[in-house]
This record gives structure tokens, sequence and C-alpha cells, in this order.
């Protein structure tokens, strides 16, 4: 159904209270296709509210503030086409990529590949079972790349969960060859420090250059020690990806003592959290430009040396931000909107108590040019809608509608749908669309929702951790002119020269 009643009125009326307020969660991870999950990967486990929190919820949806369990409201511009349900891949939905007429699903249990050639009726031609958190994908040519962020036993597809106290354990950078889509082969791994959280593409003619983002160093772990203020670079042959390894480790935060020069968080700044290194790095090659956010940061930085990155300028926001998340340029490269994770993407934060500037997206003008430039601050935007404190909902994974001479974005927000919004007027942001589901539970806080959605050849995509894949189709007239724009291949976190 379409849901039409004012956003601005379900703010007012849905007053729940919030349970978590500003430290950062443990993200969700989820077992391998097996009966039993190992021990440590398994899902976590939902959290009990309160009677009287259940109650409101139950209330909320009686009085039409926000949409029944499961049930799927929209704006009027926004048509839901198609939803494929998660199948042998039982994990936590993740990261999308895309390439022709394939789209590439990111999946805790290993990924899976999608024809969207008909995005009416998307089909299923591979699943592809290889455990271990986040699989974060990426694709270039006839290679996909996959993040494992889990100790494990060995870097092969069989191996199970392994204390990171080990030194035997792995976590790294995954490759598979996809020339045949319906049957990958994995090809390669290579062994990073702390893991691989995330990962970021910097494709060259020969090469494949792959910005490794990993936090959360201990001295009790082998391979991840602190300090570890900086990311692994990978360098990837394409014509020989078997011999892909690293070849840099630029400390981006360079300070002395074990704690090394990022933001230090509490106690100094309490409800920040600590920077250890990045959670994810956005770059955009055609302005030798990336944007990292990494934990208490944000920074701006020169890829002219691919393998020897340099930060141009670097902010914090020790008021709203709790975890920088994620990072998006806009077009112009004048702009970047940075993520605030509050909550780790666990927590309900989408409601009166939390408010409209944490949780949120931060919109940063980029003033200056080159290793000159500066990142200023202009103005959070966070979905307008109020969610429940059943419902895990925060700024997540978003991308650009490229439209000539407009700063328009989709974006997911976990339990909290999907959002597009204008930013092309920095200090005045606003949403234009959006489509969610009711709570996955009105007794209990269940992790689900949108992990990311994406715009890719005229059509929204969406990874659901719970619910699949979804295709979504956006009809307005500030958005359209993105129909007639059509790329070969998208990863969100390197960003095309639409125009170029």
């Amino acid at each position: 159904m379409i849901l039409l009643n004012d956003p601005r009125t379900r703010r007012r009326r849905l007053g729940v209270a919030a349970a978590a307020a500003g430290l950062l969660s443990a993200l969700l991870t989820a077992g391998p296709a097996v009966a039993t999950p190992d021990p440590g990967d398994g899902p976590a486990a939902s959290e009990k509210v309160s009677g009287s929190v259940r109650a409101e919820v139950r209330d909320a949806i009686a009085d039409g503030d926000i949409p029944g369990q499961d049930e799927i409201v929209h704006s009027a511009n926004i048509e839901h086409l198609a939803n494929i349900p998660k199948d042998v891949l039982p994990g936590t939905n993740s990261d999308l990529a895309f390439q022709g007429k394939y789209a590439f699903a990111g999946n805790y249990d290993g990924f899976r590949v999608f024809d969207i050639s008909n995005p009416k009726k998307p089909r299923t031609v591979a699943q592809v079972l290889c455990p271990g958190s986040q699989n974060d994908i990426s694709v270039s040519g006839d290679l996909l790349f996959l993040s494992t962020d889990s100790s494990r036993s060995d870097d092969s597809c069989n191996s199970t969960s392994q204390p990171a106290t080990e030194k035997s354990s792995w976590e790294g950078m995954k490759v598979f060859d996809i020339s045949d889509k319906r049957n990958p082969k994995y090809v390669a791994a290579v062994e990073t420090a702390c893991g691989s959280h995330t990962h970021t593409l910097v494709p060259e003619r020969r090469n494949v250059y792959v910005y490794v983002s990993s936090y959360a160093p201990n001295a009790a772990y082998p391979d991840c020690q602190p300090p570890h203020d900086g990311i692994s670079i990978i360098k990837v042959p394409r014509n020989a990806p078997e011999k892909a390894a690293v070849v840099s480790f630029p400390v981006l935060f360079p300070g002395e003592g074990p704690d090394g020069g990022g933001n230090p968080g509490a106690p100094a700044n309490p409800g920040v959290t600590k920077t250890t290194g990045c959670h994810d790095i956005t770059v955009l090659p055609s302005e030798d430009l990336a944007a990292g956010a990494c934990m208490g940061d944000g920074i701006l930085f020169s890829i002219k040396d691919p393998e020897h990155p340099k930060v141009v300028d670097r902010v914090q926001d020790n008021v709203n931000f709790s975890f920088w998340h994620s990072a998006t340029f806009n077009q112009k490269a004048n702009k970047v909107v940075f993520t605030d994770e509050l909550g780790g993407g666990v927590a309900a934060t989408c409601n009166a108590q939390t408010g409209q500037n944490r949780g949120a997206d931060g919109i940063y003008d980029i003033v200056g040019r080159g290793e000159k430039s500066k990142l200023v601050f202009r103005n959070y935007f966070k979905i307008p809608r109020h969610q429940a404190d059943t419902e895990n909902c925060v700024a997540h994974n978003g991308s650009l509608i490229p439209v000539k001479g407009k700063d328009l974005m989709v974006q997911a927000w976990y339990q909290g749908g999907i959002s597009v919004w204008d930013f092309t007027d920095s200090d005045r942001p606003k949403e234009i669309a959006y489509f969610e589901r009711g709570p996955l539970s009105t007794a209990s806080l269940v992790t689900g929702g949108s992990w990311s959605a994406y715009y890719y050849n005229g059509y929204i995509y969406s990874n659901d951790i719970a619910k699949g894949f979804d295709v979504l189709k956006l009809s307005d007239r500030r958005t359209d002119p993105a129909k007639r724009v059509r790329v070969g291949e998208l990863n969100v976190q390197t960003q095309p020269d639409y125009f170029g």
C-alpha cells in the first residue's frame, strides 16, 4: 500500500523512548550455512524491550503513526517492483555491487549473483557459500572482491570460527574470478591486519588497488596490534590475481604512543568512538580524491599516488557524531556526505529522544582545491519519520542519483527503510521519496532492514538484512533525468564520473 499521511505528523505523535545513546554496539554477525553456527558467528539475539514500549508500539501502529508489522509503505513516487527472499545463504545480507546486467549481493555466509536484465523479475544465477562477516563486496572486470572481518581457521571457504588470539587465525581479502557469472571461482586470498571490515577499489588498467578498512586492535590479537591508525593497500594484477599482495600500510593518523593520533574518544570526547582505523573509504578517481569515515574522524585525502595516499584535511564532530561510518561525494566534488552509525546499526535511534542531529548524515562543503581543500560543515539530514523502539534505524549505505546540476541521493536506514533526498542546497536538505516496512517485531528489537540502497541504471536496488533483495522504481521529475545515464559497472565506494 501507499502511505500518504504527512510524515511530519508521525514525527510529532510517535515519541517512543530510545534505548541507545552514543555507544557503538557490535555489528550483527551470522553463521555459515550449516545447521549449527560456529561459536562467535551466531546471529545477535533480539533485545527485549519494556512492556510500556511494546504498548506504545502497538498504539502507534493502531493510530497509523507507523506501519504495521512487515507492512510495506512508500511515497507515491516509488513503486516496489520485486522482492527476492534469502535462499540457501541464511546469514545477514550486506553490500551490493553491479556489472552489466548483474547485481552481486554480499551475505555473511557468502554472496549471491542476480540477473537484473528484467528488474521486475530478477533471477538468481549463482549462490556462493564462503562464510566470513561482513563479506563486503566489489567487482572490477573479471574479478570479485570479498572482505572477511571475522577470525577464521584458514582462508578457505570451508573455514570455521577461531579466536583472534590464535596466531594461525585468518582475516582479510578474498578474490574470485567471475568471468563465468554462473560459476565464480575462488582464486586468491590476502591476509590483512585486523581483517577487512570494508574495502574500496582504485582500479587501473593493469592492476586493481584495494584499500582495506579495519579497526579495533587489541594487544591480545597477534595480527591486530595497536595502534592501528592506517589502511592496508593491496595490489592485484588483473592478469595474475594470485599474486595479490599488500604493498603499503599508510598511517592516516600519526601520533606517539600506543593510541596513535586519531580521535581519543571517551573520556575526552564522551559518546564518541575512539579512532583505531577507518570504517569505510569512498574514492572519486576522476578527481584523485578520497573521503574516509574513520570512527571518530572524517578525512579528505589525495590518491594521486594510489599506493601512498596523502591526508589533506581532517574533521571531527564531538557533539553529534558517534561513529563516522561512510562517505559520499557529490558529482562536482565540492561536497561530501558523511554518515554517523550511532548504535552500530543494531539500536533504535530514529526517535524523538535521539533527535534529528544524531545518527544522521553530516553535509560538508569542500572549500579550495587539491591539497589545500578544507571540509566545512553545513547541516545534518535525517529521515523525517520516527521509527519504533523495536526497529534498528540509523544512517547507512547510499549512492548518488546522477542528475546534472543536482545533488540527489538514495540511502538505506536499516528498518527506517530507504530515503531519497536532495542536498543541492547544503543548508536545507530535504527528503523527496521513501520506502519502508513496518517493524519485524513489536515485542523486541530485532535487527533487520535495508543495509544498502543504490541507484543503478534507472532503478533502486536494496539488500535487506532479513527480507532479501528489493527492486524499486522511482518516478519523479527531479530524478527522471538519471534514467538516461548508464554505467557498465558500479561499486558505490568507487564513484564514477557520470558526466565526464
